[in-house]
């Protein structure tokens, strides 16, 4: 790993010169609404074939989200491998090029700002990285890492950088004394914690997590996300945490976005997502959570979905989910469903959410009978939070 992957990995922009003041804060107007304002965010990856790489098509990664991230919040994203989630967390803190679609941090347009501009904005996004093996460079040493976002910024801490990276290591629960020692002598669990300093050291205000303990094991997990939430509470942190495991994202946010195949189909807050998930898709993720109690597993009808994920070269017309939905009909083939707002605060793109237009005696169910009721939904709940405990 050389200079240039350190770089980028601390989500920096070495064009321009460099700002000098510790103190001195992102240039960007006072609001009360979200922090964070995405609308229409697309992201397409173009297919090129021949000599004269002629473009054959384009790899849908994200096509077309909206979703507000409020000061202080945290929003879980969650959906299977190649949804587009990794996608979308480096859209929104501009490590990559949107193909369309708009993106505003504190009230400011940041979609397609240049190198330079982006520079200051990088005090206030940072990123958290999935691999704490590959987001260290194995060269330096620990105080080096974590204090290059300050030489790239051009910043002097009160007290000196030594000072400050050593408090930066105190507060994520290392030693000062681990200041001179190199990414191989630390576990998995301590250098995503260095990995995580690094993130706070110009203090941002808002955080993207990728994965950030999919890497772990199971105890390091609950330590490395406690801290996360202790982060949050003692410096006001909002975050954007994408990850695989529906407890951990259950644990730590306070609205969760499902996404498949580009697309969000579903967009709630916590208990409410829990308790009562609306998308079929939701359902299906939820009830492949394990549950604990024997007794439980036993008594719940597993969700099996039909068939594979769509390629996003090529998704299904209509609704991207048609293809593997117990429920669909001839209009989400033609026409594909908005995300619309069912009840307060929880939004579904769906022609036929969980719930609604079912018979009363069979609300919820898959008529083939591999779908679950609603008792059903409780007991997954149930244990989705004892898997937390």
């Amino acid at each position: 790993m050389t200079e240039t992957t350190e770089t980028t990995q601390t989500a920096t922009t070495p064009q321009t010169a460099p700002t000098t003041g510790a103190t001195q804060a992102t240039e960007s107007p006072t609001q009360d609404g979200p922090l964070l304002r995405v609308r229409g965010l697309v992201r397409h990856f173009p297919i090129t074939k021949g000599l004269l790489k002629r473009r054959a098509g384009a790899v849908q990664a994200v096509d077309g989200i909206d979703f507000d991230v409020l000061p202080g919040e945290t929003l879980g994203v969650v959906g299977e491998s190649g949804c587009g989630k990794s996608t979308m967390g480096r859209l929104i803190t501009r490590l990559d090029e949107p193909t369309g679609g708009t993106i505003e941090f504190a009230g400011r347009d940041i979609t397609h700002l240049s190198p330079g501009r982006l520079r200051p904005l990088r005090r206030d996004v940072q990123m958290i990285f999935q691999d704490p093996y590959g987001s260290l460079n194995p060269r330096h040493t620990i105080g080096g890492i974590v204090s290059t976002p300050f030489r790239l910024q051009g910043i002097e801490p009160e007290g000196g950088v030594k000072k400050e990276v050593q408090r930066l290591l105190e507060l994520v629960g290392l030693s000062p004394e681990h200041y001179n020692r190199y990414p191989h002598e630390f576990s998995g669990g301590q250098r995503q914690r260095i990995g995580i300093a690094r993130a706070l050291a110009l203090k941002p205000r808002l955080g993207g997590a990728d994965e950030p303990v999919s890497a772990l094991d199971v105890s390091i997990q609950a330590q490395v996300v406690n801290l996360m939430d202790d982060l949050q509470e003692e410096l006001g942190l909002t975050y954007v945490i994408i990850a695989h495991d529906l407890s951990v994202i259950r644990h730590v946010s306070d609205r969760i976005a499902v996404m498949y195949l580009g697309k969000i189909v579903e967009l709630a807050d916590r208990a409410s997502l829990y308790a009562s998930p609306r998308h079929p898709y939701t359902k299906a993720l939820l009830s492949a959570v394990p549950v604990p109690d024997p007794r439980r597993r036993t008594e719940r009808d597993r969700i099996l979905l039909k068939g594979d994920v769509p390629s996003p070269i090529d998704p299904p017309s209509g609704c991207r989910f048609r293809t593997r939905c117990w429920k669909a009909t001839g209009e989400c083939a033609t026409t594909e469903p908005p995300l619309v707002e069912l009840r307060t605060g929880h939004r579904v793109a769906c022609h036929h959410p969980e719930g609604e237009g079912t018979d009363p005696g069979h609300e919820g169910t898959n008529p083939k009978g591999d779908g679950p009721n609603s008792s059903t939904m409780t007991e997954i709940s149930a244990g989705v939070a004892a898997t937390d405990q």
